[in-house]
């Protein structure tokens, strides 16, 4: 399966702090999905702007389509962010209030030039409908809207330009259940009809695994493990990542409390950054920091790795 994204040894800072160090993804062409989970704080919306150009990067490279992105400009530059589109995570936020929806979702077009003016319109009230909303909406200004109908907007203008990859940044959590299950729906149906590939950065679980093929979950900007979706979910090998599992309350369902969360601990300057959180610490954890490497199928940075599933067992 040949790459559509591909972004290895990734480092991006804020000043002199780097915040995300040496991340590798990888998304084939869609139909496709990657998860990108870590909390708040992890480095996941940094990495989702860097790969829109939007953040620098301090090293490493992101390759789209076998192109350097890094390195683009101009036209070049132009046709990239055509391809690739970024769905954010507030759609209040993301649209400007004095705005109709139709100038909204009609901007990318005009900015790109890759429909008529006089199909606009038409264009719009298309790409409205694709999304599940009716086509007199488009009069309407975004505080006429509700939350759910603001991000199938925020939706249809990201889709205008015909991408071949979204960037969708937490796009279910300002919404309520029920309107969370049909934007989900939505996405479902969108990458099967369109062939999609997305990036998808999110803490919730249960939305990673029903959307994407494999993760990637992040901790103080560092890869803690990656693999497919299902299997790291289902048996995760890295404490971290059981930590974050089981945090998911299940009914019938007992994790013992050694795999919690541990709010409030320091980020150690030396060694494995989840050292002073993790139940299962070793000296060596906290003098060296644990490479990535094979784990039965995925990647894992955790000098424990081998045994860790035995002894939280």
């Amino acid at each position: 399966m040949s790459d559509l994204l591909l972004v290895q040894g990734l480092r991006l800072s804020y000043g002199e702090r780097e915040v995300v160090h040496g991340v590798d993804l990888r998304v084939p062409a869609g139909p496709y999905g990657l998860g990108i989970i870590g909390e708040s704080g992890s480095g996941k919306t940094t990495i989702a702007r860097a790969l829109l150009k939007l953040h620098p990067a301090g090293s490493g490279s992101v390759t789209f389509d076998g192109a350097d992105v890094l390195a683009l400009k101009g036209s070049a530059l132009s046709a990239y962010r055509r391809d690739v589109q970024l769905v954010f995570q507030d759609g209040d936020g993301a649209l400007d209030p004095r705005m109709s929806v139709l100038s909204s979702v009609s901007e990318p077009l005009a900015i790109h030039d890759t429909v008529p003016k006089a199909q606009r319109r038409e264009r719009v009230a298309a790409l409205l409908d694709e999304v599940g909303l009716p086509i007199d909406i488009m009069t309407r200004y975004p505080h006429q809207l509700s939350g759910g109908q603001r991000q199938r907007v925020v939706i249809a203008r990201a889709l205008a330009l015909e991408p071949r990859l979204l960037v969708l940044d937490e796009p279910t959590s300002a919404l309520d259940v029920t309107v969370q299950e049909r934007v989900l729906q939505l996405v479902e149906g969108l990458r099967e009809r369109r062939q999609l590939a997305y990036v998808l950065i999110s803490h919730n679980l249960a939305v990673v695994d029903r959307l994407c093929e494999s993760s990637v979950v992040l901790y103080e900007g560092a890869v803690m493990e990656s693999g497919p979706t299902r299997d790291l979910l289902d048996s995760p090998v890295h404490p971290y990542t059981r930590a974050l599992r089981s945090a998911v309350p299940e009914i019938g369902v007992h994790r013992p409390a050694l795999t919690r969360i541990t709010a409030g601990a320091s980020v150690p300057s030396t060694g494995c950054p989840y050292s002073e959180r993790c139940p299962l610490v070793l000296d060596i954890c906290r003098a060296q920091t644990p490479a990535l490497r094979d784990v039965g199928g995925r990647q894992v940075a955790c000098h424990r790795a081998d045994d860790v599933a035995n002894l939280l067992a």
